[in-house]
């Protein structure tokens, strides 16, 4: 091994986009998912294993595990669009879908299904990430802890999103790396308490899916390796334990070997925060001259690692259709009374400690997550909608599964999504995202029995619909799949009595003079309107500043 730097780090995505951020069910713990283990092997015959399919899922996850019904599709659903689903095939599910007529027909094309059943153990294993502890925090072990503590752009220690923390990525794995192997050890090479044994070999199936979990390099992360690419390389078998012989490796060695090349994520928030590249996309209106906070990895990292990181936009407005944004993980903090439109595909978006403002955003090919947010409004099509701890919010969304209430959320409304841009439904093509099937109206509850909380509906009489105020090229010129009927008839009427008012306008045949006097009377009343309901800051935002000042490209 002598000339080769291995590192080994945790993947981004399975944490980011897979761990859910709410407590995991009280079974998601290594004894229930260790019998789950040799369950599915057992039955190898009825769907379980190498593939797990959704029928089999649901009776183990129902009947053994103790989940509603709702949650174990949640939990299937998701790690199969993460793992199994390219942007067409998610078109496909969503047209087949779509084309059910009855529940029947619907549980009939998701028996269809199946995940790959060692790399879902492991997916139900790293749920235990957003697991509270009051006896492993005081050890220290677990949130809130100084170890667990990363910091935002600021550099003020941030104790809450644990999905974003690449540190507590690295000491989840770091801590629990032994367990995990064990999850994906063949009966036969466990002990009767279910521990490995000393001589304990590891298939070549369950190496290939750790590396659902870690992947790494060997030339300072110039070149991203799967993990079994690594762990099979000629030179390094000898350390890794890997035998040509039986095809498996040596347990123990091979554990050994991931400690010692275990890193840190090169390619994390906190590398993007260190080392990533700085950029000035926000427009400053009025008030304090407080910078925003926004910075990016693009240049110095390989393309599926994209990161945009924004933080502290006071009383700005910021508008970007960028390469810089295709692809990327994006977390929004700490912004306050701004205007965000971030007109890309997107792969995931957090938005997180923000109040009073607007984000509208491209589609996110997976998860759009709100969380500790107060009086936000949120636009954007996404294939799944994720909310925590929210106040006064409004999500105008499209998106092909169940919002999720998670818990502490309070004032939380609901409404179609209303407003397109030219490159839209370019955009859902790349990200996989349909118009149909829309769930945006059937929230559901993931919460503890007395988190008593708020929604509703919007209803028809207060929803207007949202124009993107930039020209691009495009050929999207109506908001995706149209409106509900209900809200089509309410704007239908509303444009009814404009025509109407017009029309009264033109017949009344006023003279030049009351012509002048009536239209200062309509701008003056406008004017008014514009600053009691806060939209002359919305206005005053999309005026260019008078000294020409560029944006940062990028």
């Amino acid at each position: 091994m002598d000339g080769y730097r291995v590192q080994l780090w945790a993947r981004t995505d399975p944490f980011l986009i897979g761990a859910l951020q709410f407590p995991p069910p009280a079974k998601f713990n290594l004894h229930y998912l260790r019998k789950m283990a040799t369950y599915v092997r057992s039955r190898s015959a009825e769907g379980c294993f190498p593939r797990l399919g959704w029928g089999m899922w649901r009776h183990i996850a129902c009947g053994k595990l103790q989940l509603p019904e709702d949650a174990a599709w949640w939990y299937y659903e998701a790690f199969h669009s993460l793992t199994e689903r390219s942007a067409q095939k998610s078109l496909q599910w969503a047209e087949s879908v779509s084309s059910c007529t009855c529940a029947d027909e619907y549980e009939e094309l998701k028996s269809e299904l199946s995940v790959n059943t060692l790399q879902f153990l492991l997916f139900l294993y790293i749920q235990q990430i957003n697991k509270v502890s009051l006896r492993t925090s005081l050890t220290d072990d677990e949130w809130p802890s100084p170890r667990a503590a990363t910091a935002d752009l600021s550099g003020q220690s941030n104790h809450h999103n644990k999905n974003w923390d690449d540190y507590g990525h690295h000491a989840f794995l770091q801590n629990h790396i032994p367990y995990l192997l064990e999850l994906l050890l063949d009966p036969e090479q466990l002990t009767r308490s279910s521990h490995s044994a000393q001589g304990s070999l590891l298939s070549l199936e369950a190496a290939h899916a750790l590396g659902f979990l870690l992947e790494g390099t060997l030339d300072k992360h110039r070149t991203v390796h799967s993990f079994t690419d690594l762990a099979l390389w000629p030179p390094l078998q000898t350390v890794s334990g890997y035998s040509k012989t039986s095809e498996s490796f040596s347990l123990k060695k091979l554990q050994v070997w991931i400690k010692e090349c275990f890193t840190v994520n090169p390619f994390g928030m906190s590398a993007c925060i260190r080392s990533g590249r700085k950029l000035s996309w926000a427009q400053q209106i009025d008030g304090p001259n407080r910078k925003a906070k926004i910075v990016c990895n693009v240049c110095k990292v390989p393309r599926d690692n994209h990161m945009v990181l924004m933080s502290h936009i006071h009383r700005q407005t910021l508008a970007k259709s960028s390469e810089t944004l295709v692809g990327a993980r994006v977390k929004i903090s700490h912004c306050n009374e701004s205007f965000i439109y971030l007109l890309s595909p997107l792969r995931c978006v957090t938005i997180e400690k923000c109040r009073n403002s607007t984000i509208i955003l491209g589609p996110v090919q997976t998860v759009l997550h709100v969380q500790m947010c107060d009086h936000v409004k949120v636009m954007g099509v996404c294939q799944r909608l994720s909310l925590l701890s929210t106040t006064g919010c409004t999500f105008h969304s499209l998106t092909p599964t169940r919002p999720l209430l998670l818990s502490g959320n309070q004032g939380v409304v609901f409404a179609p999504f209303h407003t397109h841009y030219s490159m839209l439904e370019d955009h859902m093509g790349q990200t996989g995202l349909a118009t149909l099937p829309n769930y945006w109206d059937k929230p559901q509850l993931l919460s503890t029995e007395n988190d008593n909380q708020e929604w509703r509906l919007m209803s028809p009489q207060e929803f207007y619909s949202f124009v993107v105020p930039f020209e691009m090229e495009g050929d999207t010129t109506e908001t995706p799949g149209g409106l509900p009927p209900a809200f089509q008839k309410s704007m239908d009427q509303r444009q009814q009595k404009v025509q109407m008012w017009q029309k009264t306008v033109k017949e009344a045949k006023l003279s030049r003079e009351q012509q002048k006097h009536f239209q200062a009377l309509v701008e003056k009343k406008f004017n008014e309107w514009l600053v009691k309901t806060g939209n002359r800051h919305q206005l005053d935002s999309l005026v260019l500043p008078s000294d020409g000042t560029k944006q940062v490209a990028g």
